[in-house]
Parts: structure tokens; sequence; C-alpha cells
């Protein structure tokens, strides 16, 4: 009889990355969350996450790169959070195969959580819609919805608030430093702008964003400071996100790849192409 271990999955499904293609902080608010202006684009790369029987109710959750405690860990409060709002008593044993940094400002745990939302909402029949799944996932951060929902989109409020975009489907280079930056320290730095005019969706897709936190990462970490100007010399560079992930467009796979074979021996990264519907849906058929 095979293991948990070794038997095969009942649902393998996509969790993609994201790049923040612009970031503008509007105002803080009264809840200690600032209000912003972004646009989400999801990529054809991510992590992988198996979904395997499990006789008991219980939520497992097997992994050999997570050190976070699994009652603090998305993945598994994301499967009680969906567990609770539903009734069902039935369990699940999950595994992660890992591709996306973590700190990288690329949306790794947010895309995890919403994964296993939207895969479990099919596998357990719990039935709820994206849209209510979507306010579960802005329980567990603001970036989840954008995920449940499955498309590049622009974003308000503290990101939950989506509006469906097409984007081209353009191919980027995109860059991890090597360090994990905590988005809590500069969402609080002294030096963050938080102010910046309210654009129209137009505006941004016109190319007249920017990313407020890009200066303060690049003041705090010099590595991704560094990492700018190198990737700089071969396309404009930015930051996505809060985190330490720089990319930059490219009008092909192949260019990309040649830059991508340059890069030097302490940086890692990938090429991945813009989607306008997420993978993990797509899979799913939704």
């Amino acid at each position: 009889m095979p293991t948990e271990s070794t038997k095969l999955p009942v649902l393998s499904l996509d969790s993609p990355a994201k790049l923040n293609l612009i970031l503008h902080i509007t105002s803080r608010r009264s809840d200690g969350y600032h209000n912003l202006q972004t646009i989400f684009q999801l990529l054809d790369f991510g992590d992988t996450i198996n979904f395997f029987s499990e006789a008991s109710d219980n939520i497992i959750l097997e992994t050999t790169f997570d050190q976070i405690a699994p009652e603090e860990n998305l993945i598994v409060r994301a499967a009680h959070l969906l567990k609770s709002a539903t009734g069902t008593k039935k369990g699940i044993r999950i595994s992660v195969n890992k591709r996306v940094p973590m700190g990288g400002g690329l949306g790794g745990g947010s895309s995890n959580a919403a994964t296993v939302l939207v895969g479990l909402n099919y596998y357990w029949e719990t039935n709820l819609s994206l849209s209510q799944l979507a306010e579960l996932g802005v329980q567990l951060g603001a970036d989840v919805p954008v995920f449940v929902m499955g498309n590049s989109a622009w974003a308000e409020g503290i990101g939950e608030k989506l509006t469906p975009i097409k984007l081209q489907n353009d191919w980027y280079l995109v860059i991890f430093p090597g360090i994990h930056v905590h988005t809590a320290d500069i969402f609080s730095h002294i030096d963050l702008t938080r102010n910046t005019p309210i654009m129209t969706i137009r505006s941004a897709l016109d190319g007249k964003g920017h990313n407020d936190c890009e200066f303060i990462v690049r003041k705090v970490y010099p590595e991704v400071d560094n990492a700018l100007h190198w990737l700089d010399q071969f396309s404009p560079a930015r930051l996505t996100g809060t985190g330490s992930c720089i990319f930059a467009r490219f009008s092909n796979k192949a260019e990309a790849q040649t830059i991508l074979a340059k890069l030097p021996g302490n940086y890692h990264g990938f090429v991945a192409q813009a989607v306008n519907r997420s993978t993990l849906h797509q899979g799913l058929g939704i």
C-alpha cells in the first residue's frame, strides 16, 4: 500500500507568480494599511501545489523549505478558512514544489493561499464562487484576491479592488538578488512617499507609473540597487512590489534568455511570459 508521500496527488495545480508593473501609495489609512494603485501582471511561472486525499478531517502540510509554524502558514490557514466557512468535514494533505522566492515581491505566499482556496473549493465541492473565495482570501492578505480571481488586473484600495485588464503577452526576465525584503519595514519607513496623486487606468497603461517603494528598497538593500543597475544595462529595470525581485521587459523569449545567460553567479533568475488569465484557472477550466 503506498504511503501519502509516494502515492499520486488527486490534484496538482499551478500557483503563479505576479509582477507589480507599477505601485503607487496614495494615502495612509486609519487601520494602518495603505491605499494604493497597482497593475498586477500574472506570469506563466510559479509554484506547483499537490493535493493528496486524506482519510481524516485533518489539514496536513508536507514541506521541507518552510520554517513558518503551521498555524501561521498561509497554505494551512487558507485550508482551515475554507473549511470553517463551508462547514465541510473533509481533510487534505498538501505538498508544494517551490520555485517562487520568498520575500521577492512576486506574491508567492499569497498565490499559494489562493491556489489552496480555489483548488480545495473544487476538490471538496464546496461550491463557493470566485468572488466569495476572494472575500475569504483578503483575510489572509491583500494580494490573495487577485490570484483567486485569476486575471491580470488594475488594483486599488489595499489591493483588493480589482478591475481585470488586458495586457500584452510580453516576456520578462526576473532576477532575485538573494535577499528577503520585509514588507512591513518598507511600508513603515519614514521616507516612503504616501501621497502620490491618484491616476487613471489609461494613464497607467500608457506607461506613466512607477513604484513608490523602489527608492526605499534601493536605499535599505544595496543588493537590490546593484541588481537594478546591472539589469538596466539591457532594458529598463524595475522593482516588483515591496520585495527584492527586479524585472525588465524584452521583445521576445530568446532575447530575455540571452541576458539570463549573462547573469552574475550571485543572482538567480528566470524568464516568464505575461498572461492575462491565470494558469491555475486555465488548468481547472474556470
